[in-house]
């Protein structure tokens, strides 16, 4: 999945709010990377309920700008209750906010983990300030509600002293029955190919998921394979590659590629342990799939599910130090029974707080909120 948990997400809580009887309409581009969808941009498309609709973009592509788009929300927004913005920094969030304030249309948003400040200083540093001031602080802080997946994210986003109406924590959903779907002959033989036994890395390869300390730590697991498994963004995996090979554990790091469906789960349900030594991470999508497999899980305090894998006993939370990050892999790679306990306590934690039913039902008494009475559905 090119751009990550929060495509997946969004789905996940569109498709759960449609069956709790809601009419759900997506707005969204056919870009994808530096092509586009195959996907019919001239209708809307049903997906699991849900009424989707792509817009081809235009000019400022880099941002996703679609002045189609911009057309047909400027027609439809004021038919609807209440907009879902997912996501900042980006057109379409921009333009819908523009669009509902002018209809007068209450609207949510979800910034993704994107208003972090040690994030901004470190990329394109100058256009986000610009667009914080131009765009994002008017879009938050008229917004009928911000929502975020975490407190950690929420806690981030206050740092840079932008201000909300109304807010809420509510976390992404994750579906217990995917979790446990049956690996097919060709996911198994495919799994057998790779060397065992592995840790697990799942998702972006990304400067700010923290592989460089996981390489780090790997030193210290002389029997593990690290799995590394996930799109490459901006040619980062070399960088990781040179890093392996001046550690010297260039044979006992695999770099896979992105995994999705039914052979993601086997990796999961396969793998020694999930790590996820994320630099900023305002929720970790990946940390709920691993909890949900049942496997356990090694994560940074910065990763916004700590908290709950900590209350949970669904692994350990550690400080991003490489030593530290390897004595906790040591710890669960040399005890079969605290790998066992933890993967049930965390599939238990899935399955109790995180269904999408669940979080569906949370998110729709937000939307009550922040809707007028005699709009509501």
């Amino acid at each position: 999945m090119r751009y990550g948990g929060p495509i997946y997400t969004v789905h996940g809580l569109c498709r759960a709010l449609a069956e709790r009887g809601h009419e759900v309409h997506v707005f969204t581009t056919n870009v994808d990377g530096r092509g586009i969808s195959d996907v019919p941009t001239d209708k809307a498309v049903e997906l699991d309920g849900v009424s989707v609709r792509y817009f081809p973009a235009g000019p400022g592509r880099r941002i996703f700008r679609s002045p189609v788009m911009g057309r047909a929300l400027q027609k439809r927004c004021r038919t609807f209750d209440l907009v879902h913005l997912h996501s900042v920094f980006l057109w379409p969030t921009m333009a819908a906010g523009k669009v509902a304030r002018r209809w007068g249309i209450p609207y949510v948003m979800t910034p993704r983990g994107m208003l972090v400040a040690d994030l901004i200083e470190r990329k394109s540093r100058l256009a986000k300030r610009t667009w914080i001031s131009l765009f994002e602080r008017r879009n938050i802080e008229r917004a009928a509600a911000v929502h975020f997946t975490s407190q950690i994210e929420a806690d981030q986003m206050r740092s840079l002293g932008l201000r909300t109406r109304r807010s809420a924590v509510i976390g992404n959903g994750v579906d217990a029955a995917e979790a446990a779907c049956a690996p097919s002959a060709d996911d198994l033989e495919w799994l057998q190919a790779l060397r065992q036994p592995f840790v697990l890395y799942l998702g972006r390869v990304s400067w700010k998921k923290g592989l460089d300390r996981l390489l780090c730590a790997m030193r210290r697991l002389e029997r593990a394979t690290l799995v590394v498994a996930g799109n490459d963004e901006d040619g980062y995996q070399r960088v990781l590659a040179a890093i392996a090979e001046r550690h010297g554990i260039a044979q006992r790091v695999q770099f896979i590629g992105p995994v999705t469906g039914t052979r993601k789960w086997a990796l999961l349900r396969h793998a020694r342990m999930l790590v996820l030594p994320s630099y900023s991470e305002n929720f970790g999508m990946v940390v709920l799939e691993a909890m949900a497999a049942g496997c356990p899980v090694v994560v940074t305090s910065e990763v916004g599910l700590a908290e709950i894998v900590n209350a949970s006993g669904a692994g350990l939370v550690v400080n991003g130090e490489p030593d530290q990050l390897a004595e906790a892999m040591a710890r669960l790679d040399n005890d079969a029974n605290a790998r066992k306990t933890m993967g049930d306590a965390g599939r238990r934690a899935a399955a109790e707080r995180f269904s999408w039913t669940r979080i569906a039902a949370e998110m729709d008494e937000l939307y009550a909120q922040c809707a007028p009475a005699d709009r509501s559905a």
